[in-house]
């Protein structure tokens, strides 16, 4: 499986390559902009320059600052089924919303709990990168215009999404999006094959599902959403998680500081972090 990767330069570029070295090693394709102006192409070049460890690079989403993040919200039955939507009937349209570019992160990043949650919520799933642009698409030229899937953790804060029957406060807290490499879509073919996905817990499996159980396809989704605004190569749009989340449990359960969270999809790789306190909220960078 080819895995890309971003990573921060000290002068401020973003800079896309592919791991090598069983992931300890990053060799550089070219900078995230030239990535984004081609992606089907640029995605297969051949290394631009001297590989780097893991070890000594900022990575970062390989992800543009002005990309739009698209979430579909309950498109697994089993997920609508646990929670307060359990006796609405299944809309024929998606439930979208929004996430900003900046609440994304990458494994290994520590995920802040904000001072006013009790704990945080996991949502293992998958992300799908636009590669082209879209216009009143058609559901097979949508599909057709992914470039990749990365495992996505879309970690909530319940009680900001609970405030109001908008979720976008809950959606956003700080570094709550982590995002895994993007693997090429042609190495991992249609989601509704069915690839399994598994998040956990301290080790413990708290959600198991399929993406052939998801109501709302990629492509049907994409090219909805093409006939409302064009879509354009580094757009995303995140797919849904399966039932097993923590607040629908009795009693619930929610990530508390020093807790390891992994999400795990067949194909894609295993994305990890730890949760910590709201005193860890302060960004590292600038």
């Amino acid at each position: 499986m080819t895995y890309l990767v971003g990573w921060r330069e000290p002068g401020g570029n973003t800079v896309v390559g592919r791991l090598i070295e069983d992931g300890a090693a990053v060799a550089p394709i070219c900078g995230l902009q030239e990535f984004w102006s081609d992606p089907h192409r640029t995605s297969a070049l051949s290394a631009a320059g001297p590989a780097l460890a893991v070890a000594d690079v900022d990575l970062v989403p390989p992800v543009l600052p002005d990309a739009r993040v698209i979430c579909i919200g309950l498109n697994y039955p089993a997920h609508r089924a646990e929670g307060s939507y359990a006796a609405d009937p299944i809309p024929l349209h998606p439930t979208l919303f929004a996430r900003w570019p900046a609440s994304l992160t990458v494994g290994g990043t520590e995920i802040p709990v904000p001072p006013d949650e009790d704990g945080l919520d996991w949502e293992g799933e998958v992300v799908a990168y636009v590669g082209a642009t879209l216009v009143d698409a058609t559901p097979d030229e949508a599909l057709d215009a992914v470039v990749g899937y990365s495992v996505f953790n879309d970690i909530t804060a319940r009680r900001a999404q609970k405030l109001t029957s908008q979720w976008t406060l809950g959606k956003n807290a700080d570094r709550s999006g982590p995002l895994g490499p993007l693997v090429p879509a042609a190495e991992v073919g249609d989601l509704r094959r069915g690839l399994r996905l598994w998040t956990r817990v301290n080790g413990q499996v708290v959600q198991e599902g399929r993406t052939d159980q998801m109501v709302y396809t990629v492509g049907d989704t994409l090219a909805l959403i093409s006939r409302t605004f064009a879509l354009r190569p580094g757009d995303l749009l995140a797919t849904g998680t399966p039932s097993g989340v923590g607040y629908a449990r009795t009693p619930p359960w929610l990530m508390q500081p020093g807790d390891v969270i992994e999400v795990e999809v067949e194909g894609l790789g295993t994305l990890r972090n730890t949760v910590t306190g709201p005193d860890q909220r302060k960004e590292k960078r600038p």
